[in-house]
């Protein structure tokens, strides 16, 4: 018999779990090395493991994450209405109040972006007459600050929303609940991404005077309200991943709006459609409205350990949990990895930003990344690692839709429903699909790529989720 029942004999075939420095030796003399990438639970830390290991077994929370998906999944999100905002949000009116994107954020702690896009606002608003007007009454605590997501809104990178911008009203027919955000400005240079000017500033004002009251007087036209779902879902078919793609679904939206606008050149229909044409992005803004929608419907389950909503203000990162009210849980806000416009790099971009990802959390964007290869040409990847992340995003939602499918797939749904504990157990950071604005003020998009969910944001909504649960039983 030979030594070690002939374990030595030949080339070695091993396995290494966890530390990848441990397999550079042996495959550095011709061993054939699996490199597995396992960590421990909670990231090795016993208390927060102990925690999340209650969590898996209490069957309370499995039954209120049914329960949170379902009622997600049954949410079917309706174009009906595009409505002045201070109309549907009397508040922008009554308060000085301006909406933005992300956690809640003082005015001396905003990103570059952000301020500028307050900056933008203030002046579309009339409430004041110059850039340095409009600085010195945010400073000052003349202007009033709330996350988009305190009142049933969203809004793409620094998500700005005033009293006279027009807002895409979606509803959710069964329950009559209701969403908003606001239009899509285009690519290149945005409010959104903090770019000023008289460009930016004109274009603006085109949304509010003709853009707005042609796409109310299109909807008008319809037999019925459009379907959001319906289109995501077709979408999906056709390579958008309804992020930071959305070129199908642009021109699917187009199309069903195109007879309505052009019965309606008085108040600007043709302006609109040349507008649409070159619009990519289009459709952004109703993906984020309609996932809000869904989200919604999903939170103030109790127990429930699904995140319903995730959003970045330049500064930092938070998500909130189904079963945990209204209360926030933060990060710092995490670097992109991108492809940059010509004369930029990642020392010119501002961190993570934008309501955006509310289209990850309700299994879009990142989570679809499968439907939409092309997005990893952002980072260098392959349409094999696009597959990837959609499989490895299945391992930590509770399920996966019925409707947003995903063909290389074999069909299979859309992960959907973050859990808060597979988050912290696998040790996996949920994917984002994302846009880079320029960090100073005043210059807009960069670039695009992707970026991932801070792993501190779940291990801070564990923490708060373990002692209810156990106070519970």
């Amino acid at each position: 018999m030979t030594a070690l029942g002939g374990l030595l004999d030949g080339t070695p075939a091993l396995v290494n779990v966890g530390v990848d420095g441990f397999a550079e030796p042996p495959a550095a003399h011709g061993a054939e090395v699996v490199r597995l990438d396992w960590r421990p639970p909670a990231d090795g830390d016993d208390a927060l493991g102990l925690r999340l290991a209650g969590l898996i077994a209490d069957e309370r929370v499995e039954a209120a994450n049914a329960e949170a998906l379902e009622r997600m999944l049954a949410v079917r999100p309706h174009w009906v209405d595009v409505a002045r905002a201070g109309d549907v949000l009397p508040a922008l009116d009554e308060e000085r109040l301006l909406l933005h994107a992300g956690p809640p954020i003082a005015y001396a702690d905003m990103c570059g972006p952000m301020r500028a896009g307050v900056t933008g606002a203030a002046l579309l608003e009339g409430w004041a007459d110059t850039p340095e007007a409009a600085e010195r009454m945010a400073a000052a605590g003349e202007i009033a600050f709330a996350p988009c997501h305190h009142c049933d809104a969203v809004g793409p990178m620094a998500g700005i929303i005033s009293a006279s911008m027009p807002l895409i009203v979606a509803e959710d027919p069964a329950t009559g609940a209701r969403a908003y955000s606001n239009l899509n400005e285009g690519a290149g240079r945005c409010l959104r991404y903090g770019a000023l000017g008289d460009d930016v500033m004109d274009r603006l004002r085109w949304m509010n005077e003709r853009l707005g009251p042609s796409l109310r007087a299109a909807l008008g036209e319809l037999d019925e309200p459009i379907d959001l779902k319906a289109i995501t879902a077709q979408a999906l078919q056709m390579g958008d991943e309804c992020h930071s793609r959305n070129v199908a679904s642009s021109a699917l939206l187009t199309r069903a709006l195109a007879p309505g606008l052009a019965r309606h050149t008085d108040l600007g229909g043709a302006e609109a459609l040349d507008f649409l044409r070159t619009n990519d992005y289009w459709f952004l803004n109703f993906s984020m409205v309609a996932s809000k929608l869904g989200t919604m419907a999903g939170h103030g389950v109790e127990h429930s350990t699904v995140v319903t909503t995730f959003a970045r203000n330049g500064v930092t990162v938070g998500i909130r949990v189904s079963g945990l009210g209204d209360a926030w849980f933060t990060a710092p806000a995490a670097e992109i990895d991108g492809l940059y416009f010509a004369g930029y790099g990642p020392e010119d971009a501002n961190p993570d930003i934008g309501d955006s990802a509310i289209a990850e959390t309700y299994g879009l964007g990142g989570f679809a990344l499968a439907a939409a290869p092309a997005i990893v040409g952002f980072v260098g990847g392959t349409p094999a690692e696009a597959i990837r992340a959609s499989e490895d995003m299945a391992t930590i939602t509770v399920g996966r839709h019925r409707e947003y499918q995903l063909p290389t797939l074999g069909f299979a749904g859309s992960p959907v429903g973050i859990d808060v504990r597979k988050v912290v157990d696998s040790g996996l950071e949920p994917v984002i699909t994302t846009g880079i604005a320029h960090r100073e003020p005043g210059i807009g998009q960069i670039g695009a790529g992707l970026t991932h969910a801070p792993m501190a944001c779940f291990t801070g909504a564990l923490d708060a989720l373990a002692p209810p649960l156990a106070d519970a039983a």
